[in-house]
């Protein structure tokens, strides 16, 4: 069992102002500009200390069962949520040990066989470790090609933080990610009507006005090649209201035949 202490440079009576300085300190220390992405996994280890000290009823039940490993009486909290996939909380919590831990592979398991995108791990995680959680499944989702469980993430999280903000500066990374996902992947992963319900949830976030217009025009196109003409040519009026000067209008105006 980690020393949370000792990866953070602190001594076990630290006090909260403590407890944060020393993680910047450290978080600074790890940062991939200067570390490098080979340091990702110290940074998940620096994290999940921070989140448990930095809590007072987590950081006693931490020092407690701390103390009883000490003592030779190991408490493989593994193991303990493990034993209990009858617990939606404990599964969930095991969901999120597992991605801190590197172990991306079992945490997908366990969230697709609790049902994947309908399973609700807000109920289950701080709000803060939700969505810390949903980043880390939605960056192995990519990885897998299951792109669509990806974007529908990458939605919820950016939803809940323009709601009340929480990720603030890494929100920036979170954003390319999801356009990322959208502009090279998504498409190829569903089927036209699917791709117009999940460029369509963009449209609800608050996203710059270029961005939107960009998205209503592959509503535009995808709807015209549904059939849906007259559909395609309203939500093009929209794209075009929104930023004159969109690229690729022309092509498009040709298609639908508009003036």
């Amino acid at each position: 069992m980690e020393n949370y202490y000792t990866l953070l440079g602190l001594d076990k009576n630290a006090g909260s102002g403590e407890i944060k300085k020393a993680f910047r300190r450290q978080a600074k220390r790890l940062h991939p500009d200067i570390a490098g992405k080979h340091a990702e996994g110290e940074m998940r280890r620096l994290l999940a200390a921070y989140r448990v000290l930095s809590d007072r009823e987590r950081r006693f039940e931490y020092d407690r069962v701390y103390a009883r490993f000490m003592g030779k009486h190991v408490f493989d909290y593994r193991a303990f949520l493990r034993e209990r996939p009858e617990d939606p909380g404990s599964q969930a919590k095991l969901i999120f040990f597992q991605l801190l831990h590197l172990e991306d592979e079992e945490a997908l398991e366990v969230w697709t066989e609790r049902g994947g995108l309908s399973f609700p791990l807000e109920k289950y995680l701080d709000r803060e470790d939700w969505m810390d959680c949903a980043f880390l499944l939605a960056e192995k989702l990519e990885k897998q090609g299951r792109i669509y469980e990806a974007f529908v993430l990458l939605v919820r999280i950016t939803a809940e933080e323009r709601r009340r903000p929480y990720f603030k500066h890494f929100m920036e990374d979170v954003e390319i990610f999801l356009k990322e996902l959208v502009r090279l992947k998504l498409k190829a992963a569903v089927n036209g009507e699917r791709y117009v319900e999940c460029l369509e949830s963009l449209l609800c976030l608050g996203f710059a006005p270029k961005d939107e217009s960009r998205w209503l025009c592959s509503i535009a196109e995808t709807l015209l090649g549904l059939g849906e003409r007259y559909n395609a040519a309203a939500v093009f009026r929209e794209a075009l209201r929104r930023d004159p000067a969109l690229p690729g209008a022309g092509r498009l105006r040709r298609k639908l035949g508009s003036p």
